[in-house]
């Protein structure tokens, strides 16, 4: 087999085992995120937020890699559910600001014990803790040199 034809076998490709991977991540949180009727895209939003309060649309676009027109529908749905709200900014007309509930306040208290849950079923692995602290910081370090990459 030539080393081209090599290079496109599925194994060699750095994407697959990234997408497959967080396709996978995605799914675990699924059974944990049904009693909160929410998705894990809205679990994302609502990280935010709860660390926020109030914030730009633009702004959650940009800590979560999204693009508005991924976003908005995401926010659509949690302010049908009346998690958050989205007003028009005072200062610029253009700019949409998101803020939590009091609903969606709460849902934090019911979302706490997620990540813990997250970590033991990790903590359960073949990883060691010190892996897992490395193989995340090497994951942000990625992002932020794709992101790079896009932005140029």
């Amino acid at each position: 087999m030539s080393q081209a034809c090599e290079q496109l076998k599925l194994e060699n490709q750095l994407c697959f085992p990234l997408y497959a991977a967080s396709r996978l991540t995605t799914k675990l949180y699924g059974p944990l995120l049904k009693p909160l009727d929410i998705t894990y895209p809205q679990y994302l939003v609502l990280l935010v937020l709860w660390e926020q309060k109030e914030i730009s649309v633009k702004e959650i676009g940009a800590r979560l890699f999204l693009e508005s027109n991924t976003l908005t529908p995401l926010l659509k749905r949690l302010e049908q559910k009346k998690f958050i709200v989205r007003m028009r900014s005072t200062q610029d007309e253009r700019t949409v600001i998101v803020s939590l509930t009091s609903r969606g306040e709460k849902l934090k208290d019911e979302a706490e014990t997620i990540p813990l849950h997250i970590h033991n079923l990790f903590s359960q692995s073949a990883f060691e803790k010190s892996e897992l602290v490395t193989f995340q910081n090497n994951l942000k370090k990625l992002l932020e040199m794709l992101q790079q990459e896009i932005d140029s």
